[in-house]
């Protein structure tokens, strides 16, 4: 069975693995990963594969190299687990390649969860298994759209929860092109929320103003413009780039108008070995909090329960709205993989190409 394995030294060093795989153990279940995206995401995921959060050791690789995770879908090809039969299909968190075996507990009519020792202490949103027959976020029209957005929609869309509980006037985004910096926008649209301004790249620049979502569009080398004409206050800054000079920059520019600094992503991932990170200076006005969804949205549910149906609603509505975002486009075998990967660690995959990929013909 194939893998994508990634030097822990250098994301740019990769290689693809033939492993043949164990027996299965008694309780496991076997399953074949049938359709996963490849976003910018995985490279954070690969970028914070050592830090606190620990993506390496969800899918342990031989050592110095790492098994980068993934969102799809999967088959369950041999079962020895009670209520996991074979042939039914899954939702969830994989290791980018062809196989993973699990460890099944608290099986339900709506999935499983992972109970592998080496996954205990993760957050539970990565260690569940959603079966497609009883999920309320499937729609089997968009299975491309879910690979690449389902869980980067549900960060955007809590993101736009916590945002919106602020008040803020204005919302200033950094890598305004990236999927969950898209989603977010989207749902302050949707909500009638507040004014969205964009930070990006000169490269992304005419693809982030064709998106609609946003009242201002400004490269990152003008972002001083955001205090001519200056934005109405309280404004928050929401990060998904990751660097620091522009963070320092955003933060002096809006001054006192500045209530709030989010970190959600780390696109930028070279210029922080690690991933998501506070900042190496200290910054002028709010300190920049760390939005983490799996952490945040438990804590919301609780508070309000209906939000539950509130974002699966919305999520299935956003599958066809985000072909106007993006275009996905299938590809199939392992150096489709590795092109891709490659592609993404060198920044090279423009924001309207959506990587959806197989290892093997369907």
């Amino acid at each position: 069975m194939r893998e994508l394995h990634v030097s822990k030294q250098d994301l740019r060093e990769i290689r693809v693995v033939d492993r043949a795989p164990p027996p299965l153990a008694a309780g496991d279940a076997r399953l074949r990963i049938d359709l996963f995206a490849l976003t910018a995401n995985n490279i954070t995921y690969a970028a914070m594969g050592d830090s606190g959060l620990g993506y390496w050791r969800f899918f342990p690789g031989p050592e110095g190299w790492g098994r980068p995770p993934c969102w799809g879908f999967a088959t369950v090809t041999e079962s020895h687990a009670e209520g996991v039969a074979v042939g039914s299909r899954y939702f969830g968190f994989y290791p980018v390649g062809e196989r993973l075996d699990v460890t099944p507990v608290k099986v339900g009519p709506r999935g499983f969860v992972d109970g592998a020792a080496h996954r205990s202490a993760k957050a539970a949103v990565y260690n569940q298994y959603v079966d497609v027959a009883a999920d309320p976020g499937y729609d089997a029209d968009f299975e491309a759209e879910q690979t690449l957005f389902r869980p980067l929609y549900a960060t955007g869309w809590w993101a736009a929860d916590d945002v919106l509980r602020g008040a803020p006037r204005a919302v200033v985004l950094s890598s305004a092109s990236a999927k969950t910096a898209l989603a977010l926008a989207h749902q302050l649209r949707a909500l009638g929320g507040p004014v969205p301004v964009a930070l990006t790249s000169p490269r992304n620049e005419a693809y982030v103003r064709g998106t609609g979502l946003f009242e201002r569009v400004l490269r990152y080398e003008a972002v001083e413009a955001l205090a001519s004409p200056g934005l109405p206050a309280p404004v928050t800054y929401v990060d998904f780039l990751g660097r620091d000079e522009t963070n320092a920059a955003v933060h002096r520019t809006l001054g006192a108008t500045l209530a709030r600094s989010i970190l959600i992503g780390a696109t930028d991932w070279g210029d922080k070995a690690g991933g998501v990170q506070p900042p190496k200076t200290a910054l002028p006005g709010p300190k920049p909090a760390f939005f983490f969804l799996p952490t945040y949205a438990p804590a919301r549910l609780k508070e309000a329960p209906e939000l539950g149906a509130a974002m699966q609603r919305d999520l299935r509505a956003f599958y066809p709205a985000s072909r106007a975002l993006v275009t996905a486009r299938t590809r199939v075998g392992a150096d489709a993989v590795l092109e891709s990967w490659a592609r993404l660690a060198a920044g090279d995959v423009a924001p309207d190409e959506g990587l959806v990929h197989r290892f093997a013909a369907a």
